[in-house]
């Protein structure tokens, strides 16, 4: 959390998808909550519509075997690279896709 704190402080603007939301929902502690949903509200929210769904199909159909990209990864990429934003994750070796693109804060 401080690290997206800190890259907002740069002045650049975060996003978080549906994805984000059940991940860390999923994982949450009893009274965690509060500051959970602060975090997540503090943030811009990218849609899972249409042409994201099509675009994580393609990726799966590339990359599901060859990477051991799952669906949810499949769907944060698409989000990021629809919407034209850079992906910030500790884990790069989900996201083989040529068209993601990373920050580096």
């Amino acid at each position: 959390m401080e690290a997206a704190t800190a890259l907002e402080a740069s002045g650049v603007p975060t996003y978080c998808t549906a994805i984000a939301w059940a991940e860390i929902c999923a994982g949450i502690r009893p009274g965690e909550e509060p500051i959970t949903q602060a975090f997540f509200e503090a943030r811009g929210e990218i849609v899972l519509d249409g042409p994201v769904g099509r675009r994580a199909g393609a990726y799966l159909a590339r990359y599901a075997r060859s990477h051991d990209v799952e669906l949810a990864d499949a769907l944060v990429a698409a989000a990021a690279t629809t919407s034209g934003v850079r992906l910030w994750m500790l884990n790069r070796k989900h996201y083989p896709m040529p068209d993601v693109r990373f920050s580096d804060g």
